[in-house]
């Protein structure tokens, strides 16, 4: 689902930085829009690895686009449904705001704009948890 690349790419790279011994902190701005952008026609494992490859190569404490050897801004066609366009919307805003917080939601609700307890609601109307 849309969204849920970048909140597993955040849990891969945090353990993957743990274990390879790597100071690596976040995900640059081009990475996120990029790993949200991507189809992912492979299953989990091809993001987990992806992450894990660009843990390794990464020259400085942010995973770029490049590092993942994704384009980043090449979304597919949006839907044309508008209800579904604003779940998708609100979905990614919520997955970016709450990746460059490190999952902190009071964090992620102040960056939106938004209150603690309508974050969760939303998160809970687009399917995150």
């Amino acid at each position: 689902r849309p969204g849920d690349a970048v909140l597993l790419a955040q849990a891969f790279l945090e353990r993957n930085a743990q274990e390879l011994n790597r100071n690596i902190r976040g995900f640059s701005s081009d990475a996120l829009i990029a790993l949200e952008a991507h189809t992912w026609p492979g299953n989990v494992r091809e993001l987990e690895n992806l992450v894990k490859r660009a843990t390794i190569m990464a020259d400085g404490t942010q995973i770029t686009a490049a590092d993942l050897g994704l384009e980043a801004g090449h979304a597919d066609p949006q839907p044309l449904n508008l209800r579904q366009a604003r779940e998708n919307a609100e979905r990614q805003a919520i997955s970016r705001a709450l990746a460059q917080t490190d999952n902190s939601i009071a964090q992620a609700a102040e960056l939106l704009g938004i209150t603690r307890p309508t974050l969760y609601d939303l998160m809970a109307k687009v399917g995150l948890k």
